[in-house]
């Protein structure tokens, strides 16, 4: 039984929680992951689960082997991919997570860039808002915006996010537009929240910052369904610029307050620390690196 088959069964075992979900992630039948694992602890002489009828739980060997596994394997793949991508490419998989508003405006196409130049990568892309546990989900590469503060990740700067103010060309044509921050207590405003802070918007003029409490008949956890609210004139959204570049570019929406600076926030790509990178990987994110500098999309 080849023994890097057994650790990868260990480690996907150990991340899941359970045989059927290191199936799922390694595809591979459950009964071949089982046999996996117990060939492995046959070898080491030692159990390393601790098993019931819902999970599997490390015992204290297996918390020693998971510490040092992933790396091994890790190094092992990036080894056996650099001898073989010199004459064929990269191949394998690349895991992938994203917001869904950013995963679906940028993320998608630039894969879709560099897959064309790439073509034996296969990318398993997955959108959601939350953040995904990229060791238990086993994800490869997360691009997320805002301060990442979890000291098991490591995080490249591919960008900054800017938010911007806007409303229909209509609605200003109605009620007229703010003129500074606290003027929006006057106006209906769209809460997109996904924010941090849904009701107070930030905005800096020089030196100085404006934080102002929002209020508003709509919320939403998109940040295109508060674009489109915006369009159809009920009221003022803010959003990241990616989400509203069409629309402005239309002429859907238009700015306000552009005598003011919307929130920023950095935009990244970030993966575990303490891994040895599969070459893959690393080069997906310097293709991300330079693909954004060329896009308008932040």
């Amino acid at each position: 039984m080849d023994i890097v088959d057994e650790l990868k069964a260990f480690v996907a075992t150990a991340k899941t929680g359970s045989f059927t979900g290191a199936a799922d992630q390694l595809g591979m039948s459950n009964r071949l992951t089982s046999k996996y694992v117990a060939e492995l602890e046959g070898r080491l002489g030692v159990r390393l689960f601790q098993r019931t009828t819902r999970r599997v739980g490390l015992t204290p060997a297996g918390e020693d082997l998971l510490a040092r596994a992933p790396a091994l394997l890790d190094e092992l793949d990036d080894l056996l991919a650099e001898v073989s991508e010199g004459s064929r490419g990269f191949m394998g998989v690349i895991r992938i997570s994203a917001p869904v508003t950013f995963g679906e405006i940028y993320v998608a196409p630039m894969l879709a860039r560099f897959g064309a130049q790439n073509p034996g990568l296969t990318f398993d892309l997955r959108l959601h808002d939350g953040y995904a546990d990229l060791a238990s989900d086993g994800i490869d590469v997360a691009f997320r915006i805002g301060q990442s503060d979890m000291l098991s990740l490591k995080a490249r700067k591919l960008g900054e996010m800017r938010s911007v103010a806007v409303a229909s060309p209509a609605y200003v044509a109605a009620h007229g537009a703010p003129e500074t921050p606290e003027a929006l207590a006057d106006h209906p405003c769209i809460l997109d929240t996904n924010r941090r802070a849904p009701r107070r918007w930030s905005f800096r003029q020089g030196d100085l910052d404006r934080v102002v409490e929002v209020q508003g008949r709509f919320q939403v956890n998109s940040a295109r369904a508060a674009a489109a609210l915006a369009r159809a004139g009920m009221g003022i959204a803010y959003g990241p610029r990616f989400a509203l570049g069409a629309a402005l570019a239309a002429g859907d929406l238009v700015p306000v307050l552009e005598g003011f600076t919307g929130a920023t926030a950095p935009v990244s790509a970030v993966y575990l620390e303490g891994r040895t990178l599969p070459r893959k990987v690393r080069a997906l994110i310097d293709f991300a690196v330079e693909d954004m500098k060329a896009s308008d999309v932040l």
